[in-house]
């Protein structure tokens, strides 16, 4: 397929041919199914999650101010506790034994002056840094950083697509062996979460971008290490209108927001993006969703310590 009205190769990004493919899982969390056939047009797809230099980039020439570091409107958090309407993220941390697995505040905690600068808080930083993925960002901060960079943000399609890198119907985006034999292949939890901590992989926290072999479309860390916002809001399962008896979809995307919240979970009144790929904090006994059909939704407020994002050029651009 021709390469859109460009040229050369935008820096920093690989070509993706467009294809068909199937997108979900049946083997493994409910909202990965149903596995159903879906078509995508070719794009452009960064090879690496965009790194905290990046971000730094971005930053410095629009002076834009993230969602974490923004004053919190007491009308938007109704249950909240007053004390922790202040800037801030969720940062993990470590518990010091085994955990009910039921409940995330055993390892999630809201940190005052937490952001894309300052990842656990007060007193940590991003230097030394540069090239390992910006985390703490939001929803509206990934897009904010898409539009500047001439960009958007891939929908859930274009994601799982380009994840799965030519292997239609694997498990992982390197094959079917979660583990091969030459060692882990993608920065992931190895041990009993969240307390212990193998880390047979050498990193505990994000990795730099491009620590393991690319994918087959030579992408990078498109599982584990953070997981990525996508443009499509998120549903219980693949919805019906993105299956069709007829004919397979072409670059399907969710675009209402009317199904994406979650009655009687917290931030039940905020709507929900999809996230994509898991992270460095997945693991077997607990999230074993670093595989390309992994999915969850992420409420566009928050930010993380394990959630980042990279972005699209389509071929029309």
């Amino acid at each position: 397929m021709a390469r859109s009205t460009i040229d050369a190769a935008p820096p920093g990004m690989k070509w993706i041919d467009g294809g068909e493919f199937a997108m979900g899982a049946d083997a493994f969390y409910v909202e990965e199914s149903p596995v159903h056939r879906v078509e995508v047009d070719a794009f452009w797809m960064d090879e690496h999650a965009v790194t905290a230099a990046d971000f730094r980039r971005f930053v410095r020439d629009t002076g834009y101010v993230t969602v974490a570091e923004r004053p919190l409107d007491p009308d938007d958090y109704p249950d909240a506790d007053p004390e922790l309407l202040v800037p801030g993220s969720l940062v993990f941390q470590k518990s010091r034994g085994p955990v009910s697995l039921d409940d995330f505040r055993n390892w999630w905690s809201y940190v005052p002056e937490a952001s894309w600068k300052r990842p656990g808080g007060a007193g940590t930083t991003i230097n030394g840094r540069d090239h390992h993925p910006v985390v703490q960002v939001a929803y509206e901060d990934a897009e904010a950083y898409a539009t500047w960079a001439g960009k958007e943000l891939p929908s859930e399609a274009q994601w799982e697509y380009a994840a799965r890198g030519g292997l239609d119907g694997a498990v992982f985006a390197w094959g079917d062996a979660e583990v091969p034999e030459g060692g882990p292949m993608a920065n992931t939890w190895q041990g009993e979460f969240p307390w212990q901590n193998l880390k047979l992989d050498g990193f505990e926290g994000t990795s730099p971008v491009g620590s393991y072999p690319p994918n087959g479309y030579g992408l990078f860390d498109m599982t584990g290490n953070t997981w990525e916002w996508t443009s499509d809001w998120f549903t219980s399962n693949h919805p019906d209108e993105v299956q069709s008896p007829c004919c397979v979809p072409r670059n399907p995307r969710v675009g209402s927001s009317e199904a994406s919240f979650a009655a009687g979970q917290p931030g039940a009144n905020i709507p929900r993006r999809v996230i994509k790929g898991g992270s460095h904090l997945c693991a077997p006994n607990y999230c074993l969703r670093y595989r390309p059909a992994a999915r969850q939704g992420e409420t566009i407020d928050t930010s993380t310590g394990h959630i980042g994002f990279r972005c699209v050029l389509p071929v029309d651009h």
